[in-house]
């Protein structure tokens, strides 16, 4: 069976995996690079689409290491924040004016909380 191959709806690089994916001739993080510092998932309808991001990217995105996973379900109007704690993932989910518990959010040293209804009110166009 092959490897999957995820491309996030969205990710924070750290500055070493943007300096090694410099000049490459594709942005794949291989498993040898150093992490995205924060994954972030959108849940599109559909029992199929949930299940490969509550499930398989999970538990994909745990063994990559990647220290912050966030799957945002405009459906469920929740956000699920999963923090890397001695390989695995521990779990926080946040809804309406619920903040955000992050802990890149707490490094950036955010002036005011971020808030799950304002993730969700985002409007991404594609």
């Amino acid at each position: 069976m092959g490897r999957a191959v995820r491309l996030p709806d969205f990710a924070v690089l750290t500055e070493e995996l943007a300096q090694a994916l410099e000049g490459a001739s594709r942005s794949s993080v291989m498993p040898d690079m150093p992490q995205p510092q924060l994954v972030v998932e959108v849940v599109s309808p559909g029992q199929e689409n949930a299940s490969r991001d509550y499930r398989y990217k999970r538990s994909q995105y745990q063994a990559f290491r990647i220290a912050e996973y966030w799957i945002v379900d405009p459906i469920q109007k929740q956000i699920t924040v999963l923090s890397l704690v001695e390989g695995l993932y521990e779990e926080a989910v946040f809804a309406g004016d619920d903040a955000i518990a992050s802990a890149l959010l707490s490094e950036l040293g955010q002036e005011s909380p971020l808030t799950a209804m304002q993730v969700l009110q985002v409007e991404i166009s594609k």
